[in-house]
């Protein structure tokens, strides 16, 4: 089983504390604080990490979904928008939007869909988000 890596480090309390995230195979390295969190901020934050993982992950998923019907998709630009409200008294992270523009040769636009609502639903990240509100926009580029 293949297993990935990423670091976190956090200095200090909630509001005003500094945080780093580095990934191990890149050795990227990441700023993140409250204000890049649940305002605008400068850094990344928790979402926008699951963001990128939920648009590569798919976007990978309908690659090979295509593929296998005997498409080469040209291009698949997928944006992920991870929401995070407060409920109660915390923070949950609710839904996951995937919007994407495939470029996909000689497809016929229901197979194209039909695909892509199933890219969404059997993704690795789509099952591991599985407890949130996942939608999707696909569109065939013309």
């Amino acid at each position: 089983m293949k297993t990935n890596k990423a670091h976190a480090n956090w200095q200090g309390n909630l509001k005003n504390g500094v945080g780093k995230v580095k990934l191990d195979v890149s050795k990227e390295e990441f700023g993140f604080n409250f204000f890049s969190r649940f305002d605008d901020g400068t850094g990344t934050n928790p979402e926008e990490l699951i963001a990128a993982a939920h648009a590569g992950c798919f976007s990978m998923a309908f690659s090979g979904l295509l593929s296998d019907e005997g498409y080469e998709p040209k291009s698949i630009n997928t944006t992920a928008i991870v929401s995070i409200e407060k409920t109660g008294g915390s923070f949950t992270i609710s839904k996951s939007h995937l919007q994407t523009v495939a470029e996909v040769q000689g497809i016929d636009e229901d197979l194209f869909l039909e695909l892509a609502n199933k890219a969404k639903a059997n993704c690795p990240v789509s099952k591991a988000l599985s407890t949130l509100e996942i939608t999707l926009d696909a569109s065939l580029k013309k």
